[in-house]
Parts: C-alpha cells; sequence; structure tokens
C-alpha cells in the first residue's frame, strides 16, 4: 500500500471531529507562516488569511442550516465568530490589526475540539 493510499483512507475513516481539528491545524499553521512575513506582503498574506476566511464563513454557513444539530446558542457563537474573523481578517489586510487575533482563536478552537476528542493538542 502506498503512502498516499494510506493517507487517503486515514483521512476517510477520520470522524468529523478530527477532520475539523485537522483542518484548524492547517489553516493555522498557514497563519503562523504568513504572520512571519512582512506585514506589507500582502501578497504573501493573503492566501492563507483568505483560507482563514473561508473556513469561518463555511463554519457560519453550516451553523445556519436549520438541519444542524448543534445546540442553538453554539451555533449563534460560531456564526458570531465567523462575522468577527472577516471583519478582523479585512482589518489585517488594511495594516490596522494584528494577525496574531486570528491565530490566537483558531488555537482556542482547536484546544476545544482537542478536548473533546481526548487528544492532545
Amino acid at each position: 500500500m502506498t503512502l498516499r493510499a494510506y493517507q487517503q483512507t486515514a483521512i476517510s475513516a477520520e470522524s468529523p471531529r478530527d477532520a475539523e481539528f485537522r483542518l484548524f491545524t492547517q489553516v493555522t499553521l498557514a497563519l503562523v507562516e504568513a504572520s512571519r512575513l512582512d506585514p506589507k506582503d500582502l501578497s504573501g498574506r493573503v492566501d492563507a488569511l483568505d483560507w482563514n476566511r473561508r473556513l469561518w464563513s463555511a463554519l457560519a454557513l453550516d451553523c445556519s442550516d436549520p438541519g444542524n444539530q448543534l445546540p442553538k446558542e453554539l451555533r449563534a457563537g460560531i456564526i458570531s465568530l465567523s462575522i468577527w474573523v472577516n471583519k478582523h481578517t479585512s482589518e489585517v489586510i488594511r495594516g490596522k490589526e494584528d494577525i496574531q487575533d486570528l491565530i490566537d482563536l483558531n488555537r482556542t478552537i482547536m484546544q476545544g475540539l482537542s478536548a473533546r476528542n481526548g487528544s492532545a493538542a
């Protein structure tokens, strides 16, 4: 079995929460790398910022679905965070805010996902 086939099988067998954790890890690592660049190097930072914004937008869209089984308060909180991420990202791009706040938020979410999974972050 090739490594690629093994990775595909592992990904398809993971729980939704594990998939969310993996995705947050990938996006957050991209943000960390972007944070090391000169803030004026927008071309080097925009991909990570856009990826993070799209992740949060997808979460908000999922939470707005009436069939979503998360508690209503949790769904509302995720939607509110998504709105904040969108606004904050725009401010980061304008050079008025720091990217670290986005990284910190993602890490907090990852800690919550990890605690529910029983795995270490």
